[in-house]
């Protein structure tokens, strides 16, 4: 598994810490912009990266950042290769039956389908689609359940894949995160567009660790309390997401 290993020394700010490591080791997919993406350094960028950075000097931790697979992400946290996952992953039933979460950093993102302009598709009720999803997202759960019966849901490793099939004309539609599709629309020059209602799914973005974890998630939220009453969670999604907000902040 190909992994990359990036150190950021953090002020103490709070003292000793009380997570029992004082290095936090978090893993991130490195392939989903604004969320997490490699910059032209190789070096994991985007809004995670500053936060979870923000949330290390914070905590007075020093932050170790991990790239690892989508699909092998919660999987390796459970194996202890890594303490926690920021990577635009949000909160569910499904994903809390295995792991815990911190609060929510970023909060719950309508999802929403994008295909080529002119597209005949009903999307009221959608039949005979080829559906693109990001396998182990919300989006391919929803699908599966909601999406299976008289359409055919296609599975992409990653974003980027599924969004160059839809371009390709292999796939009719996408169903993904709005945060991530905004800038990617924008962006198309009229390549794709929104169609349909948007998709209520998740209890926003958050951090991912092991259960039983709690002066670890004790930490974080603590963290996350501060950084969002100082208005650096509000400003950092307003950095990444064209000026969305503020979320947490009056």
């Amino acid at each position: 598994m190909k992994k990359m290993l990036l150190a950021a020394t953090a002020v103490l700010a709070l003292g000793a810490p009380a997570f029992a490591q004082e290095t936090l080791r978090i893993a991130t997919e490195g392939a989903y912009a604004p969320w997490n993406f490699l910059n032209d350094n190789g070096e994991p960028a985007g809004f995670e990266i500053d936060l979870g950075n923000a949330i290390c000097e914070t905590a007075g931790l020093t932050c170790e950042w991990i790239l690892n697979d989508w699909d092998s992400i919660i999987p390796n946290l459970l194996a202890g290769n890594y303490d926690l996952i920021m990577a635009g992953m949000s909160i569910t039933d499904e994903r809390l039956a295995t792991i815990d979460f911190s609060q929510n950093y970023f909060p719950p993102d309508p999802s929403r389908f994008v295909a080529a302009p002119g597209s005949d598709l009903d999307f009221s009720a959608l039949s005979g689609a080829r559906i693109g999803v990001q396998s182990g997202t919300m989006q391919a759960g929803y699908a599966e359940a909601n999406l299976a019966e008289g359409n055919t849901i296609v599975s992409f490793s990653t974003a980027d894949q599924n969004m160059a099939d839809l371009m390709a004309g292999n796939i009719d539609t996408i169903l993904a995160d709005g945060a991530y599709l905004d800038p990617v629309v924008n962006a198309s020059n009229g390549a794709i567009e929104y169609y349909g209602e948007d998709v209520l799914i998740g209890d926003g973005v958050a951090a991912g660790m092991r259960k039983n974890e709690a002066e670890l998630k004790a930490q974080i939220d603590a963290a996350l309390d501060m950084l969002k009453a100082d208005g650096t969670v509000d400003a950092l999604i307003a950095q990444w997401f064209d000026g969305m907000g503020p979320f947490f902040t009056e």
